[in-house]
């Protein structure tokens, strides 16, 4: 067997679409060649925001619970480690099963030591929720990555439940002192579906009723994940309530696949003449098929058939085809109901037509992301060969004939796929340092667009 660094002298080969170094080195990189035919059926990993919430609120819960389709990517196995050092007991199973052996409500156990997070912003603020209700102090840090994000925005609530919270400067690590926490009426400054379910995961674990108001509606998997463990939480006029002091009872669930991840395929087919891309079982969730809408208004031909709800998880399948390309833009007010799916539509716009525009405005949320999003995103669509005008809360893409290059995915794992997808349509080869970061939310990601591309 050949040593794993010698990938790095390997030269290309014609006949290979992409050839991979994921060696241990820090400018692990992969090479996408253009591709000229594009069709195929595949799954998608199991749903990253689903995945968080089953495992959280399973270790919250009386019993032993199965979670089936759990994301095996490093965001999730972040949160899993967090859990198992608060003294819950989790056993993985191939396939993307977990058992869970629940404590109860306030039933956790103080950590030996800091919880890593790594790299994901989902597992630190819905975390502080969990941990801000027990009565012992929890650090909760993580990656270079996660210490620039900002935390005031879920240290506000759980301080005005009852929490004490040290950070640095209003980012990781967090030292929450937890104790018996009281409920509040909240509403965030910044429409998120992490500070919402903070709020919510906290406020069951304390006295009294704890309600959300949001004016613009983000994704409510938390809230349907509450029902799926049998709590009661109320909905309706830009509010959400739960009632704090109910048990939940284990379950057997299954994690339909992320439309956070279909979104890429979407982008594929939309963006390359003659394709037809077909993807079982992913989750329809109307709180996030926003993009779908988007991407149909970009030309891309989708037929949306649904076939099972799970715990209150739709999912289906969905072909895409290569349809009428043309300009699309996203407004505000679309934004918090896509914000991870971006990235993905970028590189659709990044594929489309020559001229052609593709322009997003309010979404200052994603210069704080795991990188610089609009920053970097800018400049790797740029070096592909796109002109991009960049802007405090967004950016206007235009798309020109691609060439390829060398782009660098800034530890993004949602970058690194839309350069990727991109790099399909350029002229040459293109390199794309720090691939490696797409684990963090679809292993196997670059098996997948091979198994696709011709």
């Amino acid at each position: 067997m050949r040593p794993e660094w010698e990938a790095t002298a390997r030269s290309l080969d014609p006949r290979n679409a992409i050839v991979r170094n994921m060696s241990h080195a820090a400018a692990d990189a992969a090479v996408i060649r253009p591709a000229n035919r594009v069709a195929g059926r595949l799954r998608v990993p199991g749903d990253k925001s689903i995945s968080h919430r089953y495992a959280m609120l399973a270790a919250l819960a009386d019993g032993e619970s199965t979670i089936r389709g759990y994301l095996t990517g490093a965001d999730c196995l972040a949160t899993l480690d967090c859990l198992r050092a608060l003294g819950v007991s989790i056993t993985q199973l191939p396939d993307g099963v977990i058992r869970v052996s629940g404590r109860g409500i306030n039933g956790l156990q103080p950590a030996a030591r800091p919880l890593d997070a790594a790299n994901s912003g989902t597992s630190i603020r819905l975390l502080a929720g969990v941990v801000a209700a027990h009565r012992f102090r929890t650090v909760l840090s993580g990656d270079a990555s996660l210490a620039r994000r900002p935390m005031k925005r879920v240290i506000t609530p759980l301080t005005l439940m009852g929490a004490t919270i040290g950070s640095s400067d209003g980012r990781p690590p967090l030292t929450i002192d937890g104790t018996d926490l009281q409920g509040i009426r909240y509403q965030p400054e910044v429409p998120s579906a992490q500070v919402k379910s903070a709020v919510l995961l906290a406020g069951l674990q304390s006295t009294g009723e704890t309600t959300v108001v949001e004016p613009v509606a983000t994704r409510d998997h938390t809230e349907r994940a509450f029902r799926a463990f049998g709590v009661e939480v109320q909905t309706g006029d830009g509010e959400i309530r739960v009632k704090g002091g109910q048990r939940l009872s284990a379950r057997d669930l299954v994690v339909p696949g992320d439309v956070s991840s279909a979104v890429f395929w979407i982008a594929l087919a939309g963006g390359t003449p003659g394709a037809d891309i077909e993807i079982e079982g992913v989750g329809l969730n109307p709180s996030r098929t926003a993009v779908i809408d988007v991407a149909r208004r970009a030309g891309v031909r989708i037929d949306v058939e649904p076939s099972q709800e799970t715990a209150g998880e739709p999912a289906g399948r969905i072909r895409i085809r290569y349809g009428t390309p043309g300009s699309f833009a996203i407004a505000p007010s679309e934004v918090p109901g896509l914000i991870d799916e971006i990235p993905a539509l970028a590189a659709l716009g990044a594929m489309l037509p020559a001229g052609a525009t593709m322009s997003v405005t309010g979404a200052t949320e994603l210069r704080v992301k795991e990188s610089d999003r609009i920053s970097c995103l800018a400049d790797g669509f740029r070096r592909l060969g796109a002109d991009v005008d960049e802007f405090r809360d967004g950016f206007v893409l235009t798309s020109r004939p691609l060439t390829g290059g060398t782009v660098d995915a800034a530890g993004d794992h949602r970058l690194a796929m839309a350069f990727a997808l991109a790099a399909t349509r350029a002229s040459a080869p293109t390199t794309i340092l720090g691939a490696s970061s797409v684990s963090v939310s679809y292993p196997g990601f670059f098996e997948a667009l091979e198994s696709l591309i011709r």
